[in-house]
């Protein structure tokens, strides 16, 4: 039987591809506000690092804003497409490496910037990453997740994880804001921004990219069409099933040292 982290590399593994030409992935309101907070740092942030970066549209977007970033996945057909991007778009201040966000194999304060962008939901021991997240920051350094975000409604989450599940099994569950907020603090990360954008899922698009078994297409368009009202009009499904998701971005902050007193 697999442990979680090898059902996550077998799902991304042979998908690489998919995702470094994924429109979702590639582009965004999200993508293009992420850019815009690490641009306008008070000074630019000389290393970054993107845990779980996938095909790397988060490392591309803001690279040009970092001196130096980490590109971090388990995936090495992931990284594989991050290198092939990269050099494509003539970005020479990118490097890959191998790892989980769980188990960072960096000493304390390495980064100025630590970010990820559509992973978290993939994280076993999300409260572990964060605090790694947190624990390599330098004090002042600046934290940026990009997740989506599940409703408030325990009746349409419900429906919205299950249909995640199903369309991937590596998928372990999407955050509300108030999780989110708990967790962040939980990690010693403290709050600066946050926004959230309608994300339309197209489905067919959707479930190809992940090569999902048509009997869990089936299912999720079952449990589409015997969803109650409340959650069909909460999720917008429309009838060949593509829906509605939300974006959230949190942009933190790792508080200074604290004063050591008067001298």
């Amino acid at each position: 039987m697999s442990t979680h982290e090898q059902t996550v590399q077998r799902q991304f593994n042979p998908r690489a591809e998919a995702y470094r030409h994924s429109a979702v992935h590639a582009a965004g309101p999200d993508l293009e506000y992420a850019r815009t907070l690490v641009s306008s740092t008070a000074a630019r942030p000389a290393h970054g690092l993107d845990l779980g970066c996938g095909a790397g549209h988060l490392s591309f977007a803001l690279a040009p804003h970092v001196e130096h970033l980490v590109a971090l996945d388990p995936s090495p057909n992931m990284l594989a497409a991050v290198a092939r991007g990269a050099h494509e778009r003539g970005l020479r201040g990118i490097e890959v490496q191998t790892g989980s966000a769980q188990s960072l194999p960096y000493p304390d304060g390495t980064f100025s910037l630590a970010c990820t962008r559509y992973s978290a939901h993939h994280w076993g021991r999300l409260e572990d990453a964060l605090r790694e997240m947190a624990r390599v920051l330098t004090p002042g350094g600046h934290a940026l997740i990009i997740d989506v975000i599940a409703p408030d409604s325990a009746l349409v989450d419900t429906h919205l994880q299950a249909i995640e599940l199903l369309r991937d099994v590596s998928h372990v569950r999407n955050r509300s804001v108030r999780e989110w907020r708990e967790l962040l603090g939980a990690a010693g990360l403290l709050e600066g921004q946050s926004r959230q954008w309608p994300l339309r899922i197209e489905f067919a698009s959707w479930v190809a990219r992940m090569s999902t078994p048509q009997r869990h297409v089936a299912a999720i368009r079952s449990l589409q069409a015997s969803a109650p009202r409340e959650v069909r009009e909460a999720l917008a499904i429309e009838p060949d099933g593509s829906f509605m998701l939300q974006t959230g971005l949190f942009w933190l902050t790792k508080p200074p040292h604290p004063a050591t007193g008067p001298r």
